[in-house]
């Protein structure tokens, strides 16, 4: 089966497409990668979605905007991912959206959000599509997010000693294997390390590059320490985050006692996320930490994260087969397969739900929905193919 995935992260900077070829024989789903691509979101809608984000207020009027202009960029990724990948034929789309609020309250999910219409995907590329991926699983008693976490247990399965698959986006999540296993946001990813730059830059930057900006400056040990005593990090797994706590007025407020040169807090909120990663993950002690996201590209962070995890061996995904940039989306196109084929897309275990559930909305291609039948045994594992 021909599926394209595709994501945007809490980074909301542009729509990753990932075309997989899906097939479930044996127990084992086996995936081959037929390609990735990157669309930036246009610099008016990526500055519209950021305003209408946590802590800024928004009128209805602009929800429908974005969640119109979001679905037709959306399309627009889907249409070239089938025409690049697969030659103008496809499946199915699984598409993830934009998450643009998860409903988090005394370490409850009541809901979530996430924008970009499937409709303008379906009607683009006349086919059915798979989205609204949470909602289910926080149905189901669930936090709805880390939702990767069937995908890394599969992924990882049959693996010596414990694994952990770490994705550094905005916010950073873990899977770590383990009977049973757990997943589970460990804090900010990116999230601050943005938020620092913008405030650095007036808003002329987004991200540090390289990790140029951390790299020179110092480490200041009072805000770092200021910064590590939020609650949640304390809290216990199952958990989810979002940019409704971790984001830039939530730097500003720690800010306003503790004034320091803009490099200094780029390099304190970089190792903030290193050492909130490595306590998160310390008392499963894994062998291995397999890392993928935009984070991977920070090589100061990257060198904070290994000091600090200690004698856990850190690898990227693109070790094991995985191009750390296509991790999540091909996530998702393989939790629309399962959706397609009335399998449970989530863990329970790991999203702290009642049961499994089969996740997300189908929305109709030109055809209707017409899928292939598969066995409806549950798979035992994911491996990946040239």
């Amino acid at each position: 089966m021909r599926v394209i995935g595709l994501m945007s992260g809490t980074s909301h900077d542009a729509i990753d497409a990932v075309g997989a070829d899906i097939a479930l024989r044996e127990g084992a789903i086996q995936i081959r990668i037929a390609g990735l691509l990157s669309r930036p979101y246009p610099e008016w809608l990526r500055s519209e979605l950021i305003a209408a984000l946590p802590p800024g207020s928004v009128d209805m009027a602009t929800v429908c905007r974005l969640d119109t202009a979001i679905g037709q960029a959306f399309a627009a990724a889907a249409e070239s991912a089938v025409a690049e990948f697969f030659d103008g034929t496809a499946d199915l789309v699984a598409s993830h959206g934009q998450t643009v609020y998860h409903w988090v309250s005394e370490g409850t999910t009541h809901g979530t959000l996430q924008l970009g219409q499937p409709a303008w995907i379906a009607e683009r590329t006349g086919l059915p599509v798979v989205s609204d991926f949470r909602s289910r699983d926080i149905a189901a008693g669930g936090q709805g997010a880390p939702l990767v976490g069937l995908f890394d247990v599969l992924w990882l399965a049959g693996r010596p000693g414990r694994s952990a698959a770490l994705n550094i986006g905005g916010i950073a999540n873990v899977t770590v294997t383990g009977d049973p296993p757990s997943a589970f946001d460990t804090g900010p990813g990116n999230a601050l390390i943005d938020a620092a730059v913008a405030l650095a830059t007036g808003g002329a930057e987004h991200f540090d590059r390289a990790g140029i900006r951390a790299a020179r400056g110092m480490v200041d040990d009072y805000l770092l320490e200021t910064l590590l005593a939020e609650p949640y990090y304390d809290a216990p797994p199952p958990k989810t985050t979002g940019k409704e706590l971790f984001n830039r007025t939530y730097l500003e407020r720690v800010l306003r006692s503790r004034p320091l040169a803009p490099d200094d807090i780029v390099a304190t909120v970089t190792a903030l996320t290193a050492h909130t990663i490595a306590d998160a993950l310390r008392p499963f002690a894994p062998t291995e930490v397999i890392t993928s996201g935009g984070g991977t590209r920070n090589p100061t962070l990257m060198a904070m994260l290994s000091e600090r995890l200690r004698t856990a061996k850190l690898r990227t995904s693109d070790e094991l087969g995985l191009p750390s940039a296509a991790k999540e989306a091909t996530a998702f196109a393989v939790l629309g397969f399962l959706t397609a084929h009335g399998l449970a897309g989530s863990y329970a275990a790991c999203t702290g739900a009642a049961h499994a559930t089969v996740l997300g909305s189908l929305t109709p291609g030109a055809a209707g929905f017409a899928f292939p039948s598969v066995p409806k045994t549950p798979p035992q594992r994911l491996t990946l193919t040239g």
